[in-house]
């Protein structure tokens, strides 16, 4: 039973994250998109406040692709997890 109910934990909580992921590659893309536009524009404009903006563009893309690597590790390491709860559940019926 215990078995059970974390595997239906850890299946909600994938399916959580799957979902955080998928909000942020849409965010990281749209973010990537706006700190190309800011570093062509400081390029253009060479002037200090389009380079300021330029790096804060540019430290909010790094900051949502840590949090999007955050989530595909969290992902990997429940995957492990659900994994070896099945091998579990599957050694018990079996009467291993």
């Amino acid at each position: 039973m215990l078995v059970e109910r974390r595997l239906r934990g850890v299946g909600k909580r994938l399916a959580e994250l799957r979902e955080e992921l998928r909000v942020a590659d849409e965010q990281v893309t749209h973010f990537a998109d706006v700190s190309d536009d800011t570093r062509i524009r400081s390029l253009v404009s060479e002037t200090p406040l389009a380079d300021q903006e330029h790096r804060e563009a540019q430290r909010t893309t790094n900051a949502m692709e840590r949090h999007r690597q955050d989530l595909r590790d969290q992902i990997a390491r429940l995957e492990i997890e659900q994994d070896e709860l099945l091998d579990r559940l599957n050694s018990r019926r079996s009467g291993g």
